[in-house]
């Protein structure tokens, strides 16, 4: 019997995706009410480790709020854990949103407890392939093999946000686009070490830019594994696009390190597609990550109670390229010392303090950054 200490499935970190036209891009989600995520949870870090870029969405999605994400992310596939026994009735839905959303084309693979008698209506429906419990490895990773293809442009008539996130692909690949570009009004840039609630912040900000009826687009940078080239990329964990629906445009992407070469390109693109207002999240900062204030007019540098003394503070060069700072979690111990510290240094820039969880000083955050 497997110990509760072991890990449930070591495998060997490799690439498994190098000789594909672009790095894997799978929207991995839970639709309905199930709430167990594990195992979910498992495919995820095996994808990954097999070099995919995994956008993973979270528990309790709808068929629309997948279609969005999958949509605005430029996913190559949807790979839906049914675990509800809802399969026969939110499976269809999911394909019906994907088409209404701009993305008929999407790939959609379903895996979980499904019953062989249901497998052929499934198919009918437009499903790619279904997975039963007990798949291994190397039929998911050839599922995701099965649906790449090299990137193109979207047809003239494509959905706007379709075409948008095409564009990123494009350019994020190195590759030239000729659509319209501009950079938008107000660009900025989030940054601050892991764990710091930098994602929970700029999802709280576009929440409260929905409510009062801005557009506004996110650009959310997670790391790229050295190893195996694949990436987790869980930002939008934090959006509940169920209550936001398209009010926002949303963009998770995999770099190693600061490597923003196509950051400048993109940034263009997403004004040319409309957006005047750009938030531009960066992968967990160290003291010296600061390239980003390269590409965004102003940087706000998240903080967190217990970082460290002032000579850890005076020695992190991430706070010298702040704009503003933002001291997050402020409900926990040590948030006034961490703000008498930061006046020390702060030469009269602003910090706002912010409970990222509860909304609390986000309205201030928001208007403060887009002044």
């Amino acid at each position: 019997m497997r110990a509760l200490t072991e890990p449930t499935t070591p495998i060997e970190k490799l690439d498994r995706c190098n000789t594909l036209s672009h790095r894997p891009r799978v929207l991995l989600g839970k639709m309905g009410l199930d709430g167990h995520d594990r195992g979910v949870k498992l495919i995820a870090r095996l994808m990954r480790d097999s070099g995919i870029h995994v956008i993973y969405s979270g528990l309790w999605q709808t068929p629309r709020s997948l279609a969005i994400s999958a949509r605005d992310e430029d996913a190559d596939c949807i790979a839906s854990s049914m675990m509800s026994n809802s399969h026969l009735v939110l499976v269809p839905r999911l394909i019906e949103e994907c088409a209404k959303v701009g993305r008929p084309d999407m790939v959609v693979n379903v895996g979980g407890i499904i019953p062989q008698e249901d497998v052929p209506k499934l198919v009918s429906a437009g499903v790619a392939q279904v997975f039963h419990t007990g798949t291994g490895l190397e039929q998911i990773v050839g599922s995701v093999h099965a649906a790449v293809k090299p990137y193109v442009p979207l047809p003239p008539n494509a959905h706007p946000a379709a075409a948008l996130a095409r564009n990123i692909s494009i350019a994020h690949a190195g590759m030239s686009t000729a659509a319209n570009k501009r950079r938008p009004k107000q660009v900025v840039g989030i940054t601050g070490s892991p764990g710091a609630g930098k994602s929970t912040l700029v999802a709280a900000m576009a929440s409260e830019s929905v409510r009062r009826g801005e557009r506004i687009a996110v650009v959310a940078f997670d790391p790229m594994s050295p190893i195996t080239s694949g990436a987790l990329l869980g930002d939008r964990l934090r959006v509940d696009f169920n209550a936001v629906d398209e009010g926002i445009f949303y963009r998770s992407l995999a770099i190693v390190g600061e490597d923003y070469r196509t950051l400048n390109e993109i940034i263009h693109l997403i004004g040319g597609a409309g957006y005047d207002k750009l938030i531009v999240e960066t992968v967990g900062a160290g003291q010296n990550d600061v390239a980003i204030r390269n590409f965004v007019d102003r940087t706000a540098v998240v903080v967190v109670p217990g970082m460290g003394d002032s000579v850890q503070m005076d020695k992190a060069g991430i706070l010298e390229i702040a704009d503003v700072f933002v001291v997050n979690k402020a409900d926990h111990a040590g948030e006034a010392k961490l703000v008498r510290e930061l006046l020390d240094i702060a030469s009269g820039r602003k910090i706002f303090e912010t409970i990222a969880t509860q909304g609390k000083g986000v309205i201030e955050l928001l208007d403060g950054l887009f002044a």
